[in-house]
């Protein structure tokens, strides 16, 4: 069985060809989950504060930048909402 961890949203971003994604990560920042969406599905799908994702979908961050900037936003997010809330 696998583990799992949980995730918390801290960046969605939008491209010109209709696409959103949505980035979660550790409350460290040192991993994350990345999904793509067509930004009509993220804006009728139930987009929450947190996931449990798999470990083994998850994404090292290389950049210590990037890394504390998710933990700052995983933070703040944290202590905004309730994990299964949307965002």
């Amino acid at each position: 069985m696998s583990e799992e961890s949980r995730c918390w949203l801290v960046e969605r971003d939008y491209d010109d060809k209709g696409l959103v994604t949505l980035t979660y990560a550790t409350a460290d920042g040192e991993h994350v989950y990345r999904r793509e969406l067509a930004a009509s599905a993220a804006t009728n799908s139930k987009v929450t504060a947190a996931k449990s994702i798999e470990k083994d979908q998850l994404e090292s961050v290389a950049d210590e930048e990037t890394r504390d900037r998710y933990a700052t936003e995983v933070e703040r997010t944290s202590e905004r909402y309730e994990p299964d809330e949307p965002i």
